[in-house]
C-alpha cells in the first residue's frame, strides 16, 4: 500500500518532513505541498518530487487523493486544521503545539472522541529519539530504581522569531513538558518559573515542576545560547543516573584541543527521532495499530502546563497545573 501524503506548510519543518518521507520512509508518496507562498511550496515540491502544489489547506484535507495530512503551518493554524482533518476522517500528524490555548485543545479532544477514531498524532518526536528511549527502557526494567528527578536543558543559537519570554514556555518548552511526562509516567501538578534579573528579553527561563507522583523536574530554556543547538538531560534514580547522549559524528584533535561541534538547529540532533516518528506514523495508519506517538490528549496536557508556566512567569509564584479528567477515549 502506498500512502499519499499532503503537507501543509512549506517552511523549515514542512520541507524537512517532505525530505524525510521522500528519502527515508518507504511506501509513501508526496501528493501535494501546500503553502500560502506558492514559490516556497513549488521549491519544496521540486526538490522532493511532490505531485502537486496548492495554497488552500482545506483543499488538501478534503482531497480524495490525499490519505493523510502533515500540519507544519504556523502554530495558530494547528488546532483549526486538525479539526478539519478529524471532520474529513484523515489521519493527521500535527507539529507541536496542538494549540497554545487549552480551550482549542479541548475542542480537538471533543471532536476526535465524537468521531470515534484516533486520528491525531502530535509531533513530539523526542519520544522516538534513541537516547530518551534508552533511558525510558532502563526505568521500565528497574535498572535505575525509582525515578526521583529529571534535569533538562534546551539551548538555541539565537531566536528564530520575534521573541518574548512567554515563548520559551509555550513554544520551546512543550517538548520538555511532553517528554518528561512520558519518561516519568506522571502528569505535572505545579510549576514555578525564574529568570536572571539581567539578560534582557532573551534571558534564559528556568522552570521547576513537580509531578503528581512526586518527581521533581527542572527545565532551562535558553533561546540565545550562541554556541550551538544543545539539548541535554539527566534522569536521577534511586540506584543511579542516566544522561542523554546526543549523536556525535567525530571527535576532533586539532591545535592543541580536542572537541566536537554543535549543530545550528534541532534537525541534526533529532534526525533519527523524526525519521522513526514518521515511519511509525505511516505504519500505524497502514496497520490500524497505535504507536508510541503523542496523542491529542498529550498535546492538551503540554498546553495546560505551558499556560500555568506563563502565569507563574508573570506572578512570580508557584502555580498549580489544572487539567480535566482524562477521557476514557484516551485511556
Amino acid at each position: 500500500m502506498t500512502l499519499r501524503i499532503g503537507i501543509i506548510g512549506a517552511g523549515i519543518m514542512g520541507a524537512d518532513h517532505a525530505r524525510i518521507f521522500t528519502e527515508e520512509v518507504p511506501g509513501t508518496v508526496l501528493q501535494v505541498i501546500c503553502d500560502a507562498d506558492q514559490k516556497r511550496a513549488a521549491a519544496v515540491a521540486d526538490s522532493t518530487g511532490a505531485l502537486h502544489v496548492v495554497s488552500d489547506p482545506l483543499a488538501v484535507i478534503n482531497d480524495a487523493a490525499v490519505d493523510a495530512v502533515v500540519i507544519a503551518a504556523p502554530d495558530q493554524f494547528h488546532a483549526p486544521l486538525t479539526l478539519a482533518c478529524i471532520a474529513a476522517s484523515k489521519p493527521v500528524l500535527c507539529e507541536k503545539p496542538l494549540s497554545q490555548d487549552s480551550k482549542e485543545c479541548l475542542a480537538v479532544l471533543a471532536a476526535e472522541e465524537k468521531s470515534g477514531r484516533h486520528t491525531v498524532q502530535i509531533g513530539f518526536m523526542r519520544r522516538f529519539d534513541p537516547s530518551y528511549a534508552e533511558i525510558k527502557s532502563m526505568l521500565a526494567r528497574g535498572d535505575l530504581g525509582k525515578a526521583l528527578m529529571f534535569h533538562c536543558f534546551h539551548r538555541n543559537v539565537a531566536p528564530a522569531y520575534d521573541f518574548r519570554p512567554e515563548m520559551a514556555i509555550c513554544n520551546s518548552a512543550p517538548h520538555e513538558f511532553d517528554v518528561a511526562r512520558w519518561m516519568l509516567g506522571s502528569d505535572f501538578k505545579s510549576i514555578s518559573v525564574f529568570r536572571p534579573p539581567s539578560g534582557g528579553e532573551t534571558a534564559p527561563v528556568f522552570m521547576v515542576l513537580e509531578t503528581v507522583a512526586g518527581h521533581l523536574v527542572n527545565i532551562e530554556v535558553n533561546i540565545s545560547a550562541t554556541y550551538g543547538y544543545d539539548v541535554r538531560g539527566e534522569l536521577v534514580g534511586e540506584k543511579g543516573t542516566a544522561f542523554l547522549r546526543a549523536p556525535v559524528k567525530a571527535d576532533v584533535n586539532l591545535g592543541l584541543q580536542q572537541f566536537n561541534t554543535y549543530p545550528a538547529d534541532w534537525r541534526p540532533r533529532f534526525v533519527d527521532a523524526y525519521r522513526q516518528q514518521n515511519s511509525a506514523w505511516v505504519k500505524s495508519i497502514n496497520t490500524g495499530k497505535p504507536n508510541l506517538g503523542a496523542s491529542a490528549w498529550d498535546g492538551y496536557c503540554s498546553t495546560a502546563v505551558a499556560e500555568a508556566g506563563v502565569e507563574a512567569l508573570h506572578s512570580g509564584k508557584t502555580v498549580a497545573v489544572t487539567q480535566i479528567a482524562k477521557p476514557n477515549f484516551y485511556l
